[in-house]
């Protein structure tokens, strides 16, 4: 049996392990490498140490990505480099997610404008998408269709679900104008938590990923089911974490959410059959 490589080992840990696992092996291995990278950058995004050597290992990856394109990848990113040139991946992507990252780094996000926000998710959750997509060979046009509203469903469904460990971490994704907009003025993460109005706001975001969902899923319907296999399995497993956030609510004290691993797999054998 081979050994697993650091890209598949690291990838293991990301909430789509399951649905890239089911992808022929050469998309398979193209998406363990994307989803390490992104496990990489997002992992200094979230590191508790200096914001400026934070900032510096970003730009070293910035230069990796360079490097890669330059065709004199380093030798952790010689898979990368591989799925770069099979799968024709860009680097405005790779950019674009190491951007979103330092979003996180250069300050804590707290209720962000609508604006900010949207261009956090398409940094950090699109762009993603929108390497994915070539992996799985859809047709540019709604293959970046997909990557948009997908990534943003997805993208909510995270800030909805994480909200405390954000929180602890001094972040608040909710954007001012939904907080505002039930009564809530401050940007402090505990107070907003705290505020007896914030299941009135998080209402707000989960109509937005909700439309998003059903937007992507009438992409998905018109496509070949074998290009969508993952990424509708990837959908249908966030959405269920959205209706368990749903049935659960919002106020105090807000248990963690996570996927039954029975469901998850009930989920693949249906996009299998």
């Amino acid at each position: 049996m081979n050994k697993p490589t650091q890209a598949a080992e690291r990838a293991s840990r990301s909430s789509f392990y399951t649905g890239m696992r089911i992808l022929p092996r050469p998309q398979r291995e193209a998406m363990f490498e994307i989803y390490s990278f992104c496990r990489a950058v997002d992992d200094i995004a979230d590191d508790p140490g200096p914001r400026d050597a934070r900032r510096r290992q970003l730009a070293d990856w910035r230069f990796a990505v360079d490097a890669v394109y330059a065709g004199t990848p380093p030798p952790h990113l010689l898979g990368l480099a591989a799925a770069v040139r099979q799968f024709d991946l860009k680097r405005e992507d790779f950019i674009a997610i190491i951007d979103g990252m330092e979003m996180d780094v250069i300050a804590d996000i707290r209720a962000p404008d609508r604006p900010t926000l949207d261009l956090y998710c398409d940094r950090v959750a699109c762009a993603v998408g929108r390497l994915s997509v070539r992996v799985f060979g859809m047709a540019r046009e709604p293959g970046f269709a997909l990557a948009h509203h997908l990534g943003r469903a997805l993208q909510l469904t995270n800030i909805l679900r994480d909200l405390d460990e954000d929180a602890a971490m001094g972040r608040l994704y909710l954007p001012r104008e939904t907080l505002r907009g039930v009564g809530i003025i401050s940007a402090d993460p505990a107070d907003v938590l705290a505020n007896p109005m914030l299941s009135e706001a998080c209402a707000v975001i989960v109509e937005l990923a909700q439309a998003e969902f059903r937007k992507a899923d009438a992409i998905m319907a018109q496509s070949p089911r074998r290009v969508v296999r993952a990424p509708r399995i990837m959908g249908e497993a966030y959405h269920m974490i959205l209706e368990l956030l749903i049935t659960r609510g919002f106020a105090p004290p807000r248990n963690k959410v996570r996927l039954p691993r029975m469901r998850l797999v009930l989920i693949v054998l249906r996009n299998l059959v």
